[in-house]
């Protein structure tokens, strides 16, 4: 089941606006020794300082790409596959408050945050990868990356995703996790972790991601390389110009990657960001960041790349009908994509704020749609014809053993939505989805 947004004609202009780009204005490489190794490989240097790349050599890093990443859990258990039709769901990272699921307030995140938001992770059975939703702000910056990935590493045996501050911490971080694993091969061997890294828009190749690409290479570990690209400001405000140009800057970054290591996983996705002209804000809940992810998981698969997509997020501040409007409508669009890594559950303030009613009511939305996605089995077992025979005449369905074998499957159940009727929802004390959000998530956190 899969929802494919840009023509076959349409990738192949944007391939060809990307290579344009990269051929007449070049990317910015701040690292000298990657500027050194792109210069080897045939890299120009531009009258601006840029280095232009030549279609060849961008071709030449594209078909060496994996076609498929595997992350796996603690117990060595393949966890997420990039190549699998079902869909598997991450919480975002980095934001800077969180909304406290007791007293309602926005607050600086903490690393007790953290801790809550990994043992959270482990225990909403939707929910397939970890990571930590927010920065703890009470640990000096030069802490605060390694604390949240050893919180997420203690709470949680299930997969994580992290972002390092720099290069020294990316590497200290990585140190880490293969103690963790029993060495580097092993942790190369069955990564349990995701590095999320990439250019600058607009066109510009830093130190600190030329290094953690080329690291995570050398090593072989999973990493995803993408900007941030916010329409209007960092790039074009058309969505079409704002792809062309991001995908530009993370064909560039591959090309440092797979220099480094050709064959070593990487993945990569929308990296555009529409800004709201009126308000200029970030625009997480709008259709248009949707579009954006769509565009991008079908640019990168005509690729073999795989991919990544947003989802799960609102630019509404508490949890609400717009949050519930807003997350449900680009997680549905997320599972139609095809890709099977969604990440940014439990955004509010347009990825400002990290919430764990949020990523609640994400699980929740998350379930259906896993179900949604697997589409309905044709065949002899399920077009029951027999049952029909046995049943149409004394309309006996409910007591067949059809009926008795497929009761708990065919049909998903929610854990907080409900299905009673009006008497039985007034009897039980009219309670509202948030309030049964809230006592949802007090009952996995007091486990």
């Amino acid at each position: 089941m899969k929802l494919r947004l840009l023509s076959d004609a349409d990738s192949r202009e944007i391939y060809a606006a990307a290579i344009r780009i990269l051929r007449e204005m070049g990317m910015r490489v701040m690292d000298g020794d990657t500027r050194r190794l792109l210069q080897k490989a045939g890299c120009r240097e531009a009258d601006t300082g840029h280095l232009l790349f030549d279609e060849q050599l961008v071709q030449k890093a594209t078909s060496s790409v994996p076609k498929r990443m595997v992350l796996f859990d603690r117990d060595g258990e393949a966890a997420v596959d990039s190549a699998d039709t079902v869909p598997y769901f991450a919480p975002g990272l980095n934001c800077i408050n969180v909304l406290d699921p007791s007293s309602g307030v926005h607050r600086l995140c903490t690393i007790r945050d953290i801790r809550e938001t990994a043992r959270l992770c482990d225990r909403l059975s939707n929910i397939d990868m970890a990571a930590g939703l927010g920065n703890p702000s009470d640990l000096p910056p030069s802490e605060q990356a390694m604390a949240t990935v050893k919180a997420l590493a203690e709470g949680t045996r299930k997969p994580l995703a992290f972002i390092a501050h720099d290069e020294k911490e990316d590497e200290e971080i990585w140190g880490y996790l293969a103690d963790l694993a029993g060495g580097w091969h092993k942790l190369s061997d069955k990564p349990f972790a995701l590095d999320l890294t990439g250019p600058y828009s607009p066109l510009e190749l830093g130190e600190e991601a030329c290094r953690r690409l080329r690291f995570c290479a050398r090593h072989r570990l999973p990493v995803v390389c993408y900007p941030a690209l916010i329409t209007g400001a960092a790039g074009p405000v058309t969505l079409a110009g704002a792809i062309a140009q991001s995908s530009a800057e993370i064909l560039a970054g591959i090309v440092v990657h797979q220099l480094e290591q050709p064959g070593a996983p990487v993945i990569s996705g929308s990296a555009v960001l529409p800004m709201d002209l009126m308000t200029g804000g970030i625009a997480y809940g709008s259709p248009e960041y949707g579009l954006a992810c769509l565009g991008a998981v079908d640019f990168f698969g005509d690729l073999n790349i795989p991919t990544w997509f947003g989802a799960g997020c609102s630019d509404s501040h508490t949890v609400d009908a717009q949050a519930a409007a807003e997350a449900g409508m680009n997680l549905q669009t997320a599972v139609l994509s095809g890709t099977s890594f969604i990440h940014n559950l439990g955004y509010l303030s347009a990825g400002k704020t990290g919430s764990l009613e949020m990523l609640v009511l994400c699980d929740e939305i998350a379930g259906a749609l896993k179900s949604f996605v697997r589409g309905i089995a044709v065949n002899e077992e399920t077009l029951a014809v027999e049952v029909i025979r046995r049943g149409y005449r004394e309309h006996s369905f409910m007591m067949d053993e059809h009926t008795l074998r497929h009761m708990r499957t065919a049909l998903w159940q929610p854990v907080i939505f409900q299905r009673t009727t009006r008497e039985q929802w007034s009897e039980t004390g009219s309670a509202l989805a948030l309030d049964r959000i809230r006592e949802r998530l007090r009952e996995l956190l007091e486990r």
